[in-house]
């Protein structure tokens, strides 16, 4: 459908795949719009019962693409806050999707690509799944993704690996609830088959109300307010000198300037 992702529909489930396998299918503002264009139209197509959400190549996602990181290195508050407010919109639009989402996670998954596991009602991965939580180690913060994080591992659990942005494996994504099921590579699709046939038995308008009763009752609901707060959160961490010190160590592949005793 286009040339960063792919989507297919048919029985009533849309497998839609991030397909920038070259980049580890990192996103930038392009597939960002894409990706919440295409959850707008699959959520108010009534044929559509499942979202399956995929990444083509080695990888499920590695966060942000670097070409797009070097643009944002020298974009002002104002541009910041407008490219974060994209990247919080499609988190909320794939966690409001009416229909159940399922992340299909077979390879790493990093920075924001965190974010879209959380964002999906259930998330199905494979040993060679692994996470990570960077910001930190760029001087920024995981802000457009927290809300769904948070709500997938826990407060507690989030702090250390919002702070320590180190890289933990599958099994430990699957005990802190940030995966739903861990299974064989060579069972990933026979498991996500059945997963779906349990929700195809489901009517589609009492999943819809339960989506909506679960946000109704859980707390810190991604509300409008949110969506604006994480995005301003973020936007102004990346026009720090922190973040402009992380971002240009990142894209220089040296050493931060907090970093530079050898830690």
């Amino acid at each position: 459908m286009s040339e960063t992702l792919d989507l297919a529909v048919k029985h009533g489930v849309a497998r839609v795949t991030l397909n920038r396998p070259q980049i580890r299918n990192a996103f930038d503002d392009v597939l960002i719009a894409e990706l919440t264009q295409t959850l707008r139209t699959l959520d108010a197509d009534a044929a559509v019962r499942v979202v399956v959400l995929a990444g083509n190549g080695a990888a499920f996602c590695a966060g942000a693409d670097l070409h797009w990181m070097k643009r944002m290195a020298g974009y002002s508050y104002e541009e910041n806050l407008a490219d974060a407010g994209a990247l919080a919109e499609l988190l909320r639009t794939l966690d409001r999707v009416a229909k159940p989402t399922i992340a299909r996670v077979h390879g790493p998954a990093f920075a924001g690509g965190v974010g879209l596991v959380a964002a999906c009602d259930i998330a199905l991965g494979t040993p060679q799944a692994k996470f990570c939580l960077s910001e930190a180690k760029l001087g920024l913060s995981p802000a457009t993704i927290s809300p769904y994080v948070i709500r997938a591992m826990g407060p507690r659990i989030a702090r250390r690996y919002f702070l320590s942005a180190e890289v933990f494996d599958a099994a430990e994504a699957h005990r802190i609830g940030l995966l739903s099921a861990l299974v064989p590579a060579q069972e990933l699709d026979a498991a996500l088959d059945a997963l779906v046939e349990q929700l195809l038995a489901g009517g589609p308008a009492a999943q819809a109300k339960i989506k909506d009763l679960v946000r109704l009752v859980e707390p810190g609901d991604v509300d409008a307010a949110m969506v604006h707060e994480t995005a301003r959160r973020i936007a102004e961490i990346r026009v720090s000198p922190e973040g402009r010190e992380g971002i240009a160590a990142f894209l220089e592949k040296r050493k931060p300037g907090w970093a530079k005793d050898g830690r």
